[in-house]
């Protein structure tokens, strides 16, 4: 099953609240009192900070520029194959007419539906940062405000995992976080 980006950032703001137990007081009380455990969300491998710049302003059948920044704040290190650069374009945009640049060489998109993921082909440590450029091209009948939701989705991938796909992580429920931003641009005459 394919996840678009904006679910599994909804995903990941609401599984944290998922994760906590309910205790309920036993009907007769016990001799010794027992301590509940804390039950806490595993923390993620990597956690990233985005930066996510947009055209704000642009015409019918123009160009819109996306930069997207991907910081990663650890604690571990993002190997390759174990997170995407990408996420969900415009209704607005043809989505055939999407070129990338990024600053890690062999770096390959993938579309889904409204949704272009990047395969970043670099392992990425604490602190250190990869950033991808889109164009995408307006189409001349698109109108109003085009939002587009963008950044990295990281998979907490065990060992010998990290060279699939990301429809294999998502089929068999590997752990995914979102991190990612909204911007808008306004379609002008």
């Amino acid at each position: 099953m394919r996840h678009p980006l904006a679910k599994i950032a909804t995903f990941a703001l609401v599984a944290p609240l998922s994760g906590a137990m309910f205790l309920s007081a036993p009907a007769v009380a016990a001799p010794v009192a027992a301590k509940p455990a804390a039950v806490k969300a595993a923390d993620p491998f990597s956690v990233f900070d985005i930066s996510l710049k947009a055209t704000k302003k642009v015409k019918r059948g123009g160009t819109i520029n996306y930069s997207v920044v991907a910081t990663n704040e650890g604690p571990y290190e993002a190997t390759a194959g174990t997170w995407f650069v990408g996420g969900e374009f415009p209704k607005g945009v043809d989505l055939r007419k999407i070129s990338y640049r990024s600053s890690v060489a062999g770096t390959e998109c993938l579309l889904d539906g409204r949704s272009l993921f990047c395969v970043i082909p670099a392992t990425v440590k604490k602190d250190e940062y990869v950033a991808v450029s889109f164009a995408a091209k307006v189409k001349k009948t698109a109108k109003g405000t085009q939002s587009a939701v963008l950044g990295v989705v990281s998979y907490d991938v065990q060992q010998g995992m990290e060279n699939m796909s990301k429809e294999e992580l998502d089929r068999i429920g590997v752990p995914a976080k979102a991190y990612a931003k909204l911007v808008k641009t306004k379609i002008v005459r």
